[in-house]
């Protein structure tokens, strides 16, 4: 999974946050952000992805309203 180009995305739309790899061969992550940018960014994870991913699911969970980000970019974590 290359993160090139989901960084890039959040960074064009806005959002914060990060990903990363696990051991299952699944990404995880967290994304923060004014609701419509979130939005965007969860349907570019769900249909779009890098180049070389494949998406056969998606699953987002813990969705609540923040009164203030927790990140000040979009990350990769290892």
């Amino acid at each position: 999974f290359s993160y090139q180009y989901t960084e890039e995305e959040a960074r064009k739309l806005g959002v914060v946050g990060w990903v990363k790899n696990t051991s299952q061969g699944t990404v995880t992550g967290q994304v923060q952000g004014p609701e419509d940018k979130v939005n965007a960014m969860k349907s570019w994870l769900s249909k779009v992805g890098s180049p070389s991913s494949r998406i056969d699911r998606t699953n987002f969970s813990n969705e609540k309203e923040i009164p203030k980000l927790d990140f000040t970019g979009f990350s990769t974590r290892y």
